[in-house]
């Protein structure tokens, strides 16, 4: 069980477990500000279409409710506010304080307010009542988490009967040309674009060592499959190069 491993991987270092959780809170402080700006420059601006994929997926309606873990600067959060309405509730959850006001101050500035909350927690021990929400997201942040299965088991715990879990993530490439052209873009440009628009290529280069160190797609079903999930799917965007991961709690 990983609870009993005393190093876990931080990128490709092997660092303490008690150690990781401050390791990735220094990559997600150091990069908070420029974000999005980063996401939007670094992605050619596809993460917004595996976003909006995720959305569709997501089965969500008026009066549900959505908890956005590591939930960041709240791309998520500010759609699932307007579908779910003022019957609903939506709660973007993250681990870092840093990014979580950079989530709060952005979508309060374009009048997301009423029917949000919003909750610095850690994935692996959420703080939320049993059979508690309709959907669960989280998108681009199970890879940092240092117990990944503990995680999705504290998930499980909080989702309501018939209730969906979605893992935006990135995956393995399925095409050999597309993975060695994101191999050379993940560690020779990735890193110098941290280094220009944040001041801050070293956190560049842990998220394509993480990406690399994160289980591929069949790997996380059979881990959401272990930890309790069923009827467990995934779909392939751009060439695996993100995997969006479906379960459900029965």
């Amino acid at each position: 069980m990983a609870e009993s491993k005393k190093t876990t991987h931080f990128g490709y270092k092997d660092v303490a477990v008690d150690k990781k959780e401050e390791l990735v809170a220094d990559v997600f402080h150091s990069v908070a500000a420029k974000y999005d700006l980063m996401n939007d420059i670094m992605s050619f601006g596809i993460h917004r279409l595996w976003k909006r994929f995720a959305i569709d997926c997501s089965g969500v309606r008026k009066g549900s409710k959505v908890l956005d873990l590591a939930g960041g600067t709240g791309d998520l959060t500010a759609k699932f506010s307007r579908i779910v309405g003022d019957e609903g509730q939506v709660v973007l959850a993250d681990i870092n304080e840093a990014m979580l006001k950079v989530g709060r101050d952005k979508l309060r500035n374009n009048g997301i307010a009423g029917n949000v909350a919003y909750v610095q927690a850690n994935a692996e021990a959420l703080p939320f009542p049993d059979n508690y929400f309709d959907l669960i997201t989280i998108g681009f942040g199970l890879r940092n988490v240092t117990d990944k299965e503990k995680a999705l088991r504290s998930m499980y715990r909080v989702l309501k009967p018939g209730g969906r879990l979605l893992v935006l993530e990135f995956s393995k490439p399925t095409n050999a040309l597309m993975s060695k052209m994101y191999d050379l873009y993940s560690f020779k440009v990735l890193p110098k674009l941290g280094a220009m628009i944040t001041k801050d290529a070293d956190s560049y280069q842990y998220l394509a060592e993480s990406i690399r160190m994160h289980p591929d797609q069949e790997g996380l079903k059979s881990m959401m499959e272990e930890c309790g999930f069923e009827e467990v799917d995934y779909h392939n965007l751009t060439s695996g190069v993100v995997a969006l991961h479906r379960g459900y709690k029965f």
